[in-house]
């Protein structure tokens, strides 16, 4: 069983265990995050908007991190132009918690809170 998540503009496959690095959430240390399914697969797949409503999927914010360094550098033979820049991203790591298909539809108000808690 795994599920398709949007977090922070990407697309990650996870499983319950997994553990995956995201753009910086806001959330804090410890706190329980709930990710926005896209695809959920157990015997077959799920991709309408009613089915995925039935599915949830929690993470919890292991602590955030420092990317590696990218060096970028411009340069322009025989004009003497050199720049040199470095990027480096802020991440969250996320330990996937569960990842489950509810019985029943959830309440819209509840989903509407928890996607403005994410």
């Amino acid at each position: 069983m795994y599920a398709i998540v949007k977090a922070g503009g990407r697309q990650y496959r996870v499983e319950e265990g997994d553990s995956l690095l995201v753009d910086r959430m806001r959330a804090e240390e410890g706190t329980k995050v709930e990710l926005k399914p896209v695809l959920f697969r157990d015997d077959e797949p799920i991709l309408d908007a009613d089915g995925l409503a039935k599915v949830k999927v929690e993470a919890v914010v292991q602590g955030h991190e420092r990317g590696k360094k990218i060096h970028v550098l411009k340069f322009k033979p025989k004009r003497g132009y050199k720049r040199r820049m470095g990027h480096r991203s802020e991440l969250t790591r996320l330990q996937i918690s569960e990842i489950k298909l509810m019985s029943r539809k959830r309440d819209t108000a509840a989903a509407e809170e928890a996607r403005h808690r994410a």
